[in-house]
């Protein structure tokens, strides 16, 4: 099993558990979207933890080809 797919699943269910305890201690029980319906704020925080389980864009150390060393 490859470690990313350890971390995204590690951070996917921390998402879960939080949208669920969000829902059960601040969720409302009508007029509100989102946290009217545990299910639906369970998937919320499951999705928000599986976008924190995948890195952004590294920076790469060496400069672009044609630009001069200073400039």
């Amino acid at each position: 099993m490859n470690n990313k797919f350890v971390k995204a699943g590690l951070y996917s269910s921390i998402g879960a558990v939080l949208g669920y305890a969000y829902y059960y201690f601040v969720g409302c029980t009508n007029g509100c979207p989102l946290s009217s319906n545990w299910y639906i704020t369970t998937g919320y925080g499951l999705l928000m933890g599986l976008t924190m389980a995948f890195p952004g864009k590294k920076k790469s150390q060496t400069p672009p080809e044609g630009s001069a060393p200073g400039s």
